[in-house]
């Protein structure tokens, strides 16, 4: 059975449109959730609201929305109120520009769509502006209504369909510099970079997904099952934490040796830290050769 399409509505460009279909790229259907029991009854529990101040249970009629102007001070928004501001999905993603992907910032990239063509009498306008895409390798940018809300959305090529991934407006984005100002910039030798680049390089792949393995997930499953079955669990030795490093640059030779580099770390310090003859001497130094020649 197919999967039932999220959002349905045309996708235009210029005066080309088509019919198309949303679906979410991801899914969280397969990770292990838990529910909230009674340990007595073994019965699940449901929530209930609760006045904060009062602590009686508020019924479903006494619920509203407020927005906290300052501590404890709320301003009640009526539904109508909010249906003032939301904004009419006319269900059109329409194009309204191109840019190279290297230009996006990842950390804008927010929710993951596939776009399909929604019926036969869609897929050649579809696949015109797909194709028209893979040749100028850019990537579309439009706006799209998803839950009352409007959207940017990226839009490229893949595959046969089209991925669609929403992105988060700058508001949303918080400066990296009130992170990052207090870090230090220590002097570090040349050799340090140099042993640190070979360990890179030896641990130098390809992006392969399939390799991702949820350790958690897992257990979480092997868990479950052992307890479902009767027996009991055991829990783990704790682990001894490493002591601290005293010298970076042991470590770095410590970690090339582990990964099984064909140099050594002494030879690489080595021939990072020998000094390149001047021209002067390997002038005087060829002169000789020749001379003895």
């Amino acid at each position: 059975m197919a999967p039932r399409a999220y959002w349905k509505g045309t996708l235009k460009l210029s005066l080309v449109s088509c019919p198309v279909v949303l679906y979410p790229a991801t899914t969280a259907a397969e990770k292990t959730r838990f529910h909230m029991i009674n340990r007595e009854t073994g019965n699940r529990l449901k929530q209930q609201m609760i006045d904060a101040e009062t602590g009686d249970v508020v019924e479903s009629d006494q619920k509203g929305r407020g927005y906290e102007l300052r501590k404890g001070k709320y301003v009640e928004i009526e539904p109508e109120e909010l249906e003032a501001v939301q904004i009419e999905s006319n269900h059109t993603i329409d194009i309204e520009s191109f840019v190279p992907s290297e230009e996006i910032d990842q950390r804008y990239l927010n929710h993951p769509y596939y776009i399909a063509p929604d019926g036969k009498a869609a897929a050649d306008a579809f696949a015109v502006i797909r194709d028209a895409m893979k040749d100028q390798d850019r990537v579309a940018l439009a706006k799209i209504v998803l839950t009352n809300r409007e959207h940017i959305i990226a839009i490229e090529p893949l595959g046969k369909g089209l991925l669609g991934t929403t992105l988060r407006y700058p508001y949303e984005l918080r400066d990296e510099d009130q992170f990052f100002d207090d870090i230090k910039s220590p002097k570090i030798t040349k050799d340090m970079v140099e042993l640190a680049g070979h360990i890179l390089h030896t641990k130098a792949a390809h992006f392969d997904p399939g390799e991702f393995k949820d350790e958690y997930e897992n257990a979480l499953k092997a868990l479950v099952k052992r307890k479902a079955s009767g027996k009991k669990i055991e829990l783990p030795e704790p682990e001894e934490r490493p002591s601290n490093v005293v010298s970076l640059m042991d470590a770095l030779k410590q970690s090339l040796k582990r990964r099984g580099g064909k140099t050594s770390a002494k030879s690489h310090a080595r021939r990072a830290t020998g000094r390149q003859r001047s021209p002067r001497k390997s002038h005087r130094a060829a002169a000789r050769h020749r001379k003895a020649g």
